[in-house]
């Protein structure tokens, strides 16, 4: 193979660029940039596994945060979901110990009644910022995050037209060129044409649909202007119908309500943005969407990446992440193209997808009553899922609860979710944690101790520590 087409500039495509350039040093990649296939965000938020991304390929954190405009994220905060918020933010120490798998310091946590404010460090829920305490994720403007990473591309070789692509020509189960202006002819083809599928449709993927399980299907996005402070969270709220986003970066917020069509229309849910945000906005984008994924994101000289392969609704900001380890899990079979690769490519796919699904559908599993929609919300639990759920009642996840490669969330992620839904049963969690060997509880009283120290200072806000760092007149 000599030749890589990526068709479609979207993030994920570049992300995928970049890594397979990474790994193939001497492979000709090419994107073809559509300007009709857009991204969908206005703020685009991350996981952490953009740091995976950005140190395998030797991206400058500064330059990302400056030329792409970044704020940074703990995790996501759950407003309205429960009686109390909580805070999805996965800590790697000491929170992540384990014992045996066993995550003793969650087992403290949820025995002792802790709420997300009480486990998370001060400075976290505060939105403060300081070098003890620096988040991994970040939120970005989308459309300067592309021309950061454009630039990225072009500067590592990787070659970038323009052309509209109106014509994808199939032969004997292989793409043989796709075509708009002029006719481009590659070895191997990435679909990044987004919801459209230019290209994996016509070797015939099949969309399988999660809409029984995450019940939204309809969003509008809205930008709102510079505020004194940001938050170092993704917000979502609950609202009436779903919910609203609210993603800060530098300069202007992103925001996007996320709904069930059924109980709301685009018109009232502007309204009920504007109620809630006591002020007028202006809508960018009405997409309607169904979750779910195609059945093969690779056949034949032909491999789907980002929106094209899948969608989960925005809860969690899951694409960037997905598209992040896709691109990983391509580069290890990309060397070899044949069926068993593929199927092996194809079956962890679409354990990243239906990973993602779990994940967000938790988070539905909420006893709220104030609206029609909240009343009638009955999300189908997939078989799986609904056999672990029954376990984690009465122990909590462990890894080996997780016995996939390269999916976006696991034990620690769910942990942090069913206990802020109120999931777990306390006295079964608590018999759990007090059976642990002593030596770990020793360990949480000395690592506790000394987390509290590291982040008793609780350091400057979100947006000084920002321009103090990043967007000063010296940088």
């Amino acid at each position: 193979m000599k030749s890589i087409g990526i068709i479609g500039s979207a993030t994920e495509g570049l992300i995928t660029a970049l890594v397979l350039r990474q790994r193939y040093q001497n492979q000709e990649i090419t994107i073809v940039d559509s300007q009709d296939i857009g991204n969908i965000g206005i703020g685009e938020g991350t996981t952490e596994h953009w740091k995976d991304f950005a140190n395998f390929c030797g991206l400058n954190v500064v330059d990302c945060i400056v030329e792409a405009d970044a704020t940074f994220k703990h995790g996501t905060m759950f407003k309205g979901w429960t009686r109390k918020d909580y805070l999805h933010y996965i800590v790697a120490r000491p929170y992540s110990l384990t014992l045996a798998q066993y995550p003793f310091f969650w087992g403290h946590f949820i025995s002792n009644n802790f709420s997300s404010e009480q486990i998370h460090a001060p400075n976290t829920w505060k939105s403060l910022i300081n070098k003890a305490e620096h988040p991994n994720q970040f939120h970005f403007n989308t459309d300067k995050l592309n021309k950061f990473l454009k630039k990225v591309c072009i500067s590592r070789n990787i070659k970038i037209v323009e052309d509209k692509i109106e014509e994808v020509k199939i032969k004997d189960g292989n793409i043989q060129y796709v075509k708009g202006k002029q006719k481009h002819i590659f070895d191997f083809y990435i679909d990044n044409t987004g919801f459209k599928k230019l290209l994996i449709s016509k070797l015939g993927a099949q969309w399988i649909s999660y809409k029984e399980s995450l019940p939204m299907n309809e969003m509008i996005t809205f930008q709102t202007s510079d505020t004194p402070e940001y938050n170092a969270w993704t917000l979502a709220q609950t609202m009436s119908a779903g919910w609203l986003w609210r993603i800060p970066t530098w300069g202007r917020w992103g925001n996007g309500y996320v709904y069930n069509n059924k109980y709301i229309d685009a018109a009232t849910a502007k309204k009920e943005c504007e109620k809630i945000l006591k002020q007028k906005i202006k809508t960018t984008k009405k997409i309607k969407f169904d979750s779910g994924k195609i059945d093969k994101p690779w056949i034949g000289n032909c491999c789907a990446i980002g929106l094209s392969s899948n969608f989960i609704e925005p809860l969690e900001t899951s694409k960037i992440g997905i598209a992040v380890n896709q691109s990983f899990v391509l580069m290890h079979y990309l060397g070899s193209t044949d069926q068993l690769n593929r199927d092996q490519y194809n079956a962890k796919c679409n354990h990243i997808f239906d990973n993602a699904r779990d994940f967000v559908l938790l988070h539905y599993l909420v006893n709220k009553k104030d609206s029609k929609f909240w009343r009638e919300l009955k999300p189908v639990i997939p078989p799986l899922l609904k056999k672990q759920l029954a376990m984690w009642k009465h122990r909590l996840p462990i890894k080996e609860d997780f016995n996939h490669t390269y999916l976006l969330f696991e034990d620690l992620n769910f942990t942090c979710i069913l206990h802020g839904i109120g999931h777990f049963n306390i006295k079964s969690i608590k018999d759990e944690y007090e059976s642990i060997n002593t030596l770990a509880h020793n360990m949480v009283k000395v690592e506790l101790d000394n987390f509290k120290k590291k982040s008793g200072y609780e350091g400057i806000s979100h947006k000084k520590y920002l321009n103090y760092n990043y967007f000063s007149d010296a940088i």
